[in-house]
Parts: structure tokens; sequence; C-alpha cells
């Protein structure tokens, strides 16, 4: 049997991905609490010694991981070891493949929502989810700290659900997952991956427009109208726009459709200017 025990983070590339994503979709379709022992075997996770936690995001947090210390302990100690493998249920498979390991938990908990047919529910709490750490910076740099304490994770979860006022059983198992598994921080880009899945799913392409300052909605129509009845996009698809700001490119507008870019940017047209007369010099 491999020894994992001295492995580090930076040479644990976790193998097996479309094995692992299967048993995440597993631990997904259970309730807690659990036993995550064989799942962190499998990823090769190191284990972080649990010191003293570093500041919470919030006074709610704090309060909740005061409360919750006791009975998380209690609870431990009565939880029985649960078996990983899910029930026959017809394959499900994502519209598009996402890699990296928050892109096969992303896959899994897509995988696990349509069993549950809780697509929607899912969709709508992850969008709430980045939009809070979006707003919130610093919830990040805690989510990825290694030196929080169980207690301190499901507090975090407990806030994270309550903040987002999700009600779904598939993204609170997926959320405790990645708490009981150190994989707080893969948040963001989970999140990403999985609007990823679901834009494919519903037959959308990301349309984001960067400008120098924000734009009102009534542009954005209208670019979303034009670049709708171009070839760039394919009959029946639909736009998904996002209108991300960049002082930097000074003017103009940098439209990415798909993996295509189109840069209409001042600052473009100046880089390019600038090399004509290099070379003319």
């Amino acid at each position: 049997m491999t020894d994992v025990r001295h492995r580090t983070p930076e040479n644990c590339r976790e193998p097996r991905l479309a094995t692992t994503s299967k048993l995440i979709e597993a631990e997904l379709h259970h309730t807690r609490p659990c036993s995550c022992l064989r799942l962190r075997l499998l990823l090769h996770l190191p284990s972080f010694s649990h010191q003293q936690p570093p500041v919470m995001f919030s006074r709610q947090v704090l309060r909740a991981a005061r409360v919750a210390a006791p009975q998380r302990a209690l609870a431990l100690r009565a939880a029985p070891v649960r078996s990983f493998a899910a029930a026959a249920s017809p394959e499900v498979k994502p519209p598009i493949s996402v890699f990296g390991v928050d892109g096969t938990y992303a896959t899994a908990l897509y995988t696990a929502a349509v069993k549950t047919s809780g697509i929607d529910a899912a969709a709508d709490a992850l969008t709430k989810l980045g939009a809070l750490l979006e707003k919130d910076p610093k919830l990040v740099a805690i989510l990825r700290a290694p030196t929080l304490t169980v207690e301190d994770k499901k507090a975090i979860v407990q806030e994270l659900e309550k903040q987002i006022g999700n009600k779904d059983e598939t993204v609170k198992n997926f959320l405790a997952t990645l708490a009981e598994n150190n994989r707080l921080g893969l948040i963001p880009g989970v999140v990403e991956k999985f609007s990823t899945i679901i834009s494919a799913a519903r037959g959308e392409i990301e349309l984001t427009v960067t400008s120098a300052q924000a734009l009102d909605k009534r542009t954005l129509n209208r670019l979303e109208t034009a670049v709708s009845k171009s070839s760039y996009v394919g009959q029946g698809k639909k736009l998904k726009v996002t209108n991300e700001v960049d002082p930097e490119i000074v003017g103009g507008l940098v439209v990415n459709i798909g993996d295509r870019t189109i840069d209409l940017s001042v600052a473009s047209r100046i880089a390019k200017m600038n090399k004509l007369l290099t070379d003319t010099l």
C-alpha cells in the first residue's frame, strides 16, 4: 500500500479524477456527519495539523463556532463509518468537461444535482455563493487557511448556507464534503467551473464586455442584440452577458465571446500605433 503520510500539497496531484468524481458524487448523496478517511486516502490529501484558528470572517461565525464545538465533538465520536457506494442510477454525462480538482468537484456536484432533480436549486445557490465571495475577498483567504479546526469549518459552512439561504440537501452535502476534505479553499474555482457546466447545459455562451467604466443596461442590451445576430453565436444559443471594468484599457471595449476575443480598446490601438512607429524608425 502506498504511504501517503509524507506527501506534500505540491506533489499531491490527486490521481484518478474520474474515479474521484464518482466518489465525491456518492458523498453528496449522503447526509452528514461522515468519515472521509477513505476519500482522503484516495485523493492523497494531506492532513493539516489543527492549530489555533485565525480570526473568523464575521461575528456570526465566531458565535456559531463557540456553540458548535461541543456538539461537533460528540457527533464525531458517535458518527459511524459510511460507505461511499451510491445506489445504482442512470449515468449522467456533463455537457462539457472541466479540469483540475475544482473541476472534479464541480462535475460531481452537477451530476448529483441532476440525479436529484435539484439542478436549478444548486445553480442558484452557487451563483449566490459566488456573489458572496466576490463581495468579501477576505473570505477566500480564510477558506484557504490550513489551520482551521473541524469546528471552524463547520461554523463557516453553516454561516455560508445562512448567507445564501440554501435549503438544498445536495448543496449542503457538497459544502460539508469540502469542509471534511480540507477543500473549502476550492470553492471559488468550483463556483466558476460549475457555472461553465451550467451555461453549456443551458446552451449559453459567455459574452464578457470589458470597458473602462461600467456600461449601462441599455448599452449592454444593444451589444447583446448585435452579437447574438453575428456568426460568433450559433443557432439556438443564448448569451450570458457580463460587464467587467478595467480602467487600463483607457476607452473602447474588449469583447470576449466564448473563447474568441475582439479587442477594440484604446489601449490596444495605442499599442499598435507605438509598434508601427517603432518598426518604422
